[in-house]
């Protein structure tokens, strides 16, 4: 991020020296001649460390100080004064500047003062984005038997030295959001913040103020300025989830930050520069809400510089029994049971299930089996009856069934649904009770007739 320096001092020789000397020591410096200069400069970018004479025509050095701090309260002022108005200088401490220098000064010392400004304000910044990057889990796994998950890890690492915006798309409860921390954290970025919005849960005055920060005073309730995440992400991965319910102003605030890495905080009148990544993620039809003229085509393209599809988990079954067992493990040690792992006939439902909710629902359901469980295995009873009783079936050879054996299962199926009500099962079936009675009794019919 770059280190802005504006200075502001009457003696034309003494602000060409100025200027000159902190260029060359790599920050980039902007000199004014007086204090009114130096708020219209202020007013329109932003600054981080102020350096002003105390005695200037116009507007004072105390009085710049006090403007400065209105328009920035972040802004570090360092005021140059003459032995004479020490106590002009102390007054300027007490309002809030950062130290005072006495003329004739000596260069060396100047530009460690300004030095250790830089440091503070780069390690405040840091401090910022170390609490949400050492507050999250950085250890992520993944589970990819799948042919089609492994394609997926084979694309990651091949961008892992790249910067490139990321586009993620799939149903809901894929585990976009867990692709979206492997690639920061498999990236050049991987030590730097990685932090995450949803942009559904959020009103739009919510998530604009989330994602930008907002000035002290920009609407009610804004005591402070406060950095938003796009700003506290400088040099690491911002991730917005379901990004195309963000409201289509919003949209274009967020293509100006992609396009030219800087951005205004709400109520703000300065830009702040930002080095950013974005990975996205939606799983809705693009391209469908782009025509209806919800999501902006321009920004779409910008995200989407490379995307990647996430499959349904029912288009990669190879990946529900290695999925499975990791919720097991993942979710029995709060539960105080000895559940050694799932039986041959709980796996075979899960293994048949369609999953309508994906990655996310398999773990609710292992979650909720091991709360149940009172054996050393999870067995069907633990299973929700809902995929119990309507499990997607195939053919496999050697297991077809006979149309007697499926209209038998099912017949108990709904029987056991009404609590073992014969009559109910089959009023609802549509046939007589006696028909019922011959459906469940059939394999014993045809044993006896063998």
């Amino acid at each position: 991020m770059t280190f802005k320096i504006l200075v502001a001092e009457d003696e034309e020789i003494t602000l060409k020296h100025l200027v000159n000397t902190l260029k060359r020591e790599g920050y980039d410096v902007s000199g004014t001649k007086n204090g009114r200069e130096a708020l219209d400069a202020m007013s329109k970018e932003h600054f981080d460390v102020l350096i002003t004479d105390i005695k200037m025509p116009e507007m004072n050095g105390i009085e710049l100080l006090e403007r400065a701090k209105e328009l920035d309260h972040e802004i570090e002022v360092l005021i140059i004064t003459g032995f004479g108005s020490i106590g002009s200088a102390v007054e300027a401490m007490k309002k809030g500047a950062y130290e005072y220098i006495t003329k004739p000064f000596d260069l060396d010392e100047l530009i460690l003062k300004v030095k250790n400004i830089h440091e503070r304000k780069v390690l405040k910044k840091e401090n910022v984005a170390l609490k949400a990057f050492f507050g999250m889990n950085k250890r992520v796994s993944i589970i990819a038997k799948s042919k089609s998950m492994q394609n997926i890890l084979n694309v990651i690492e091949g961008i892992r030295d790249s910067d490139c915006n990321i586009l993620l798309t799939g149903e809901s409860g894929v585990g976009k959001s867990l692709l979206a921390k492997i690639i920061h954290f498999t990236s050049r970025r991987q030590n730097m913040p990685f932090l995450s919005i949803n942009c559904a849960t959020l009103t739009e005055d919510l998530l604009a103020s989330e994602l930008f920060g907002h000035e002290k005073g920009a609407f009610t309730g804004a005591v402070r300025t406060k950095q938003g995440l796009v700003e506290i992400a400088d040099k690491g991965t911002l991730f917005l989830d379901e990004i195309a319910e963000m409201a289509t102003n919003l949209q274009a605030k967020l293509l100006k930050v992609i396009e030219e890495g800087e951005f205004f905080r709400v109520g703000g009148t300065r830009p702040i520069k930002v080095d950013v990544r974005f990975i996205a993620a939606t799983n809705q039809n693009v391209r469908r809400i782009i025509s209806e003229g919800r999501f902006r085509e321009d920004l779409y393209y910008r995200l989407n510089v490379m995307e990647i599809f996430i499959p349904p988990l029912r288009e990669r079954r190879d990946d529900i029994e290695p999925l499975s067992n990791y919720f097991l493990h993942k979710h029995l040690p709060k539960s105080n049971k000895k559940i050694k792992g799932i039986s041959k006939e709980a796996m075979d439902i899960l293994m048949h299930y369609s999953f309508p909710g994906n990655v996310r629902e398999l773990e609710n359901i292992i979650e909720r089996a091991i709360i149940l469980e009172r054996s050393t295995l999870i067995t069907p009873e633990s299973l929700p009856q809902s995929i119990t009783m309507f499990q997607i079936e195939t053919i496999e050879p050697g297991k077809i069934k006979t149309m007697d054996e499926i209209n038998k299962e099912y017949a108990e199926r709904v029987v056991e649904m009404f609590g073992g009500n014969k009559s109910k099962a089959a009023e609802v079936l549509g046939i007589s009770r006696t028909s019922l009675w011959r459906i469940l009794k059939q394999e014993d019919l045809l044993d006896a007739q063998n």
